[in-house]
């Protein structure tokens, strides 16, 4: 089955890199009980964090064949959807627990060929991602605060929220595609520049109250419990289109990554599973963009205007007589993901950061447990049979395993070595460079055999001491489109180390401040492929100290020098 959208061509920006690290392969990492995520802001902490828990502790049984429209029965709660906790930081009462909020400011860097943005300039206080569209502008994703522009030429910062037409929603089946009842909740997080104007943007799913399912689990939980779902959160994040208009408003379209009823085998009253969407890819060639989520991951089409049938929205119960739902009402396809059963049977999967679009138009994603080449453009652009080529039996071979398991199938908590994967960027002869929030770099050839593993060269290294292993938390990469370096950002303790021509070039402290690159992750790296020359956009995306109320913001910085 082949989808029915059609493409126009375009040219598809790639750099190579053939840098093979001068640390080499750094050994075994350490073990892992228990999964662990990347900080991010606590931004109220009255709130639960669903980012905390064990990865997709789920009882469901994955039924995917891959042949047919979404076979995958994913049931199982996942208590790691990573969606920060949260309302809006500019509502923080100044508390945590008690603890009053002391906001650290530092002085605004200065450095040859960077220029940087803080919230004096109009920056958010958390900076999540960063990326520019075709036309040159430049667009932040800036937490609860919403999204943030700086247009091609122009120094000043805009802000958009909900009130100009960001919608961290879906659509309901109540016969007019209405909102979802309840109070909504904004957190951008994601950005990834599309034609000039158009900027793809993600959200963090909603927070639930205190003990209920995370906006993965409620729609399948609240069956369980014999309860109203709470569409407030179940219908929570997933992504928008934004095209700014020559008026300077915008226009939104949103992409409700969701499947409707009788497409799903196993779950035929319809599936809402993926809602936090952690990073975007924009395939200009294709006209699709990819989305990384919680859970995993999902194509959209590039050009979905939003405008479909009426019968998207028929509100009545899907076992009714003539009931119609395709995948037109979304826009998209949902969703694949390279799981693995643990040692209990519960389905392994969660957290898929890393994107990278090669050559043919197959992609690769990285996740909290594994990685795949989504093989879409290898088969003609036919999206159930890459799902079938990553998740069915036969294929474990594209399930990559990057920092290994003590055994490769069916391992207990203490048996994992999560890969934490943390981001993805193009390497040479069709590979793949993929960064992890704590075990530093690897470079997978075209299959997904791991070529090379980096620690030692970045700038963060942490040596092994105390009977703890060697460490390089890295948190954003990204392929140089210009001389094929590699630019690689700190999850902690050191800013970004560039990878060129077998050898570094450290930005640290003596670019970022001390302070800055002491608490924050570089969140995001991207770069503007319409300026002509290298341009660099680094996001820098601040912290909140629980236990003290320190707050270090975050920071924007772009760079044009050699």
């Amino acid at each position: 089955m082949r989808h029915g959208w059609r493409w126009t061509g375009a040219v598809l920006l790639v750099g190579a890199l053939g840098w093979a690290g001068c640390g080499g392969d750094d050994g075994d990492t350490r073990n892992v009980d228990t999964p662990v995520i990347p900080v991010t802001p606590v931004e109220d902490p009255q709130l639960q964090d669903g980012g905390t828990g064990e990865v997709d502790a789920g009882t469901g049984t994955d039924a995917g064949t891959g042949t047919d429209a979404g076979t995958d029965a994913g049931t199982g709660t996942d208590a790691g959807t990573g969606t920060d906790a949260g309302t809006d930081a500019g509502t923080d009462a100044g508390t945590d627990a008690g603890v009053p909020e002391k906001v650290q400011t530092y002085p605004l860097p200065s450095a040859p060929g960077w220029t940087f943005y803080n919230q004096e300039q109009g920056a958010p206080r958390y900076v999540y991602g960063i990326s520019a569209d075709q036309g040159g502008n430049v667009w932040v994703a800036g937490g609860e605060e919403g999204l943030f522009l700086i247009k091609k030429g122009s120094n000043t910062i805009q802000r958009f929220t909900m009130s100009d037409g960001l919608r961290p929603y879906g659509r309901m089946r109540d016969g007019v595609g209405g909102p979802p009842p309840g109070v909504p909740y904004l957190k951008v997080i994601s950005v990834a520049g599309g034609p000039a104007g158009t900027v793809f943007v993600g959200y963090a799913g909603k927070p639930p109250k205190a003990g209920m399912p995370t906006c993965e689990d409620e729609w399948d939980q609240s069956e369980n419990d014999h309860r109203e779902p709470d569409a407030s959160v179940y219908k929570s994040g997933d992504a928008d289109k934004v095209t700014l208009k020559a008026d300077g408003k915008l226009d939104v379209v949103h992409y409700d990554i969701h499947t409707g009823p009788k497409k799903v085998g196993a779950e035929l009253r319809g599936r809402e599973k993926l809602c936090t969407v952690y990073r975007i890819a924009y395939d200009p060639v294709k006209e699709v963009v990819w989305f990384g989520g919680n859970h995993g991951f999902a194509m959209g089409d590039a050009k979905f205007n939003g405008i479909v049938p009426s019968y998207c929205w028929d509100p009545r119960p899907w076992t009714t007589e003539g009931f119609k739902w395709e995948f037109e009402c979304a826009g998209l396809y949902e969703h694949v993901h390279p799981a693995i059963s643990g040692s209990k049977g519960e389905l392994l999967s969660d957290r898929y950061y890393g994107i990278s679009i090669t050559d043919n138009h197959d992609v690769f994603f990285g996740g909290q447990i594994r990685s795949t080449r989504f093989r879409y453009g290898t088969n003609g652009d036919d999206y159930w049979t890459a799902q079938s080529e990553t998740e069915d039996s036969g294929y474990d071979w594209n399930r990559f395993d990057i920092w290994p398991d003590a055994v490769p199938n069916y391992p207990t908590a203490a048996q994992r070595v999560d890969d934490n994967v943390s981001g993805m960027a193009p390497a040479a002869n069709d590979g793949v460079w993929v960064s992890s929030f704590y075990y530093g770099l690897a470079r997978l050839s075209a299959n997904g055999t791991v070529e090379t593993k980096v620690m030692q060269d970045l700038v963060n290294y942490t040596p092994a001491s105390g009977g703890n292993s060697a460490m390089a938390p890295t948190s954003a990469v990204a392929t140089d489109p210009w001389d094929g370096s590699l630019w690689v950002g700190a999850n902690w303790w050191g800013g970004i180390t560039r990878l060129k021509g077998g050898g570094t070039v450290k930005y640290s402290g003596d670019v970022f401040g001390n302070v800055l690159t002491s608490a924050s992750s570089v969140s995001d790296i991207q770069f503007d492929r319409s300026a002509g020359k290298r341009r660099v956009l680094v996001s820098f995306e601040g912290t909140k100290n629980a236990k003290t109320g320190v707050v270090t913001p975050g920071l924007i910085g772009i760079y044009e020098g050699d």
